[in-house]
């Protein structure tokens, strides 16, 4: 399967970009502006950037609704002028059949809860009631996202600023899981909302966030469900194939604190299932590890288990992903393997790769060797 963390970095562009301006600096007549060609460049870019910003929330705005159960709240896209209403299953799958949604107008209009995703698929589809026309997203083709393309979202974080506007890139594409990983800022209640590219269109609907502590917010690490998975889902949903309930388990009230992970050797046994941690992006369960590493310190994490697909995940002390990791372990077991780039608090996630898979596993660590040689965790 592939790896769920890669992040793009280039700085030759750059580099040429500076080059040039210096060349045109030195033939410009007298020289008598130093650095005046690198600043009208920069400013040049800047004024682009922004006019791109402007133009994908003035095109997907309208289009993006709050959705309201009372006893929470999130985000959804109109995607029909009669008022179907894309969003995430866990926003609406505690409300009776009817929730309210505020469009962008501030308009409060009744809605019902159609569909729901099949296998745990955290989508769900709404119906508002009595419109024939609506604005609607366009959504983008099929495999059309590429990691480093510019990425924008739209939501209601935190149920108090409907249609609120972030930047970011495409972090990650995990085409097994159907899964757009994106630094964009997104946080709770823009769960249902969309993910869009520079033209406004929808390429994912935002449907969870890792966090590193207790706070909820986010760290830069936001999954959105890929337009790929969308269009079989809402053809169900046209042909009256899709759901009518949902198969999600539900979360834990509170997330379970992480378990201290020794860098020693020792077995540490396991189990998810009832109880545990709940994914929202793909309804799998998970439990959290910590341990005290050192920058330069080599080590090996190894999660195995007969009776589910072992996958792993570490995060950085500041949050970052550095590595993710699936089979290398053999027979479905995971295994990471690299050198810490810094000295803190590091979070291991000891996830299943399926949905709703349950079972006993047993995770454990070891201090390799030290050194002033850093590599990527792979």
């Amino acid at each position: 399967m592939s790896t769920k963390g890669l992040r793009l970095a280039t700085t030759r562009i750059l580099a040429a970009g500076a080059a040039i301006g210096v060349m045109t600096m030195h033939n410009s007549p007298g020289g008598l502006f130093p650095g005046t060609f690198l600043q009208l460049d920069s400013a040049f870019a800047q004024d682009v950037d922004e006019q791109v910003n402007i133009r994908v929330y003035r095109k997907a705005s309208p289009a993006v609704v709050s959705v309201n159960t009372g006893s929470g709240s999130g985000s959804g896209s109109i995607i029909s002028r009669d008022g179907l209403v894309l969003t995430n299953a866990h926003v609406v799958q505690d409300a009776n059949r009817t929730v309210t949604v505020i469009l962008s107008d501030g308009r409060r209009l009744p809605a019902d809860i159609v569909a729901f995703g099949n296998n745990g698929l955290d989508l769900a589809v709404l119906k508002i009631r009595g419109q024939s026309n609506l604005p609607t997203i366009t959504f983008a083709r099929s495999g059309s996202v590429q990691v480093g393309q510019r990425a924008f979202a739209i939501g209601n974080p935190f149920g108090q600023f409907q249609n609120t506007f972030t930047v970011g890139i495409v972090s990650r594409i995990d085409q097994q899981r159907g899964l757009i990983q994106t630094d964009a800022a997104i946080n709770p209640g823009n769960s249902g909302g969309p993910l869009l590219n520079s033209q406004g269109e929808l390429i994912g609907v935002n449907t969870a966030i890792f966090t590193g502590g207790s706070s909820g917010g986010n760290i830069g690490i936001g999954f959105a469900i890929s337009v790929e998975r969308l269009q079989p889902f809402l053809a169900a949903v046209r042909q009256g194939r899709a759901a009518r309930t949902t198969q999600r388990q539900r979360p834990t009230a509170e997330r379970q604190r992480p378990i201290p992970l020794p860098l020693n050797g020792r077995v540490v046994n396991g189990r998810l299932g009832s109880g545990s941690n709940v994914l929202p992006v793909d309804n799998s369960y998970f439990d959290l590890y910590t341990f005290q590493g050192r920058a330069g310190q080599r080590i090996q994490i190894d999660m195995a288990s007969p009776q589910i697909d072992s996958y792993l995940i570490l995060l950085s002390p500041n949050g970052d992903e550095l590595a993710q990791d699936d089979d290398s372990g053999g027979n479905q077991n995971a295994r990471l393997v690299g050198t810490l780039p810094v000295t803190g608090t590091y979070l291991v996630i000891a996830n299943s790769n399926e949905g709703g898979e349950a079972g006993a596993y047993q995770i454990r660590a070891i201090a390799i060797s030290s050194g002033n040689r850093r590599i990527r965790l792979r």
